[in-house]
């Protein structure tokens, strides 16, 4: 479960844990995501819970991460993809990424092929990307903001329909395999991800989200469901939310000019 420090991501941890599974934190804070295990596991008593720490902005660190967990673990059933960020001004990585794209994108990309060995030799194994309704404006010709005008929404939103085109591209190299790839909108929740974007749109969409957002274990539901949930399992390349099925605007377009992007992007 990445990003489980908080959110979605620390609701859908809980959700598994109560499920009884064995959750692995992977978290950019070490401190942060004790006090996330401690807590989770006063709600889930006997849970069995490990912090592990990974940036996903940085591929060095993904790929350490997923070496020791192909060292240290038989089995690997459920993949959730769901570390973000949203920046209102550019930041750079240290490897020279554009961190926004870097963490929502490349970090879903480079942790779900380190880690699809493992998942195969798992199967029946599950990939669950958080994905968006606030999605659009995906340049793959600029898609660091080398030349456009850079914006935390506009960052955010592109990289968010990224998630669903990869999802498609994904599934359709795993079909056959016995992992299966879906990608989830949780609904518009009140998390740290607004409180920490800054600027006038993320006052905004902090206001927004105090006043109308779901709770982060309402927003986790879906994800928690489609992970999880017998009646999930058959769903395969699906982009879900309130634990339906809808149609995707962006599928057929660029799914494979992303990958080749993504691919080309390893610095690691």
């Amino acid at each position: 479960m990445t990003g489980a420090s908080a959110g979605i991501g620390k609701e859908t941890a809980r959700g598994l844990a109560r499920l009884g599974a064995r959750v692995i934190l992977a978290c950019r804070n070490l401190e942060k995501g004790r006090r996330v295990r401690d807590e989770l596991a006063r709600s889930v008593p006997g849970a069995s819970l490990e912090v592990r720490i990974v940036d996903l902005a940085e591929q060095g660190q993904i790929a350490r991460f997923a070496s020791e967990l192909r060292r240290t673990e038989t089995a690997l059933h459920v993949l959730v993809n769901n570390a973000g960020v949203w920046l209102q001004k550019r930041e750079t990585t240290a490897e020279g990424l554009e961190r926004t794209w870097a963490t929502n994108m490349l970090g879903y990309y480079f942790l779900t092929e380190a880690l699809l060995p493992l998942l195969k030799a798992s199967g029946p194994a599950r990939i669950v990307n958080v994905a968006s309704t606030l999605a659009r404006g995906l340049d793959l010709s600029d898609v660091e903001f080398k030349r456009r005008s850079y914006g935390g929404v506009s960052a955010y939103s592109q990289s968010k329909q990224a998630n669903r085109l990869w999802t498609w591209a994904l599934a359709r190299r795993l079909r056959g395999t016995g992992v299966r790839a879906n990608a989830v909108h949780p609904g518009g929740v009140q998390t740290e991800l607004f409180a920490k974007a800054g600027g006038i749109a993320g006052v905004a969409a902090s206001g927004w989200a105090r006043l109308f957002a779901k709770s982060p274990d309402e927003g986790a539901d879906s994800v928690l469901w489609t992970a999880a949930a017998s009646d999930a399992a058959s769903l395969h390349g699906a982009f879900v939310a309130d634990r339906r099925v809808h149609a995707c605007e962006f599928r057929g377009h660029g799914e494979e000019d992303l990958w080749s992007l993504c691919a080309s992007m390893k610095t690691a």
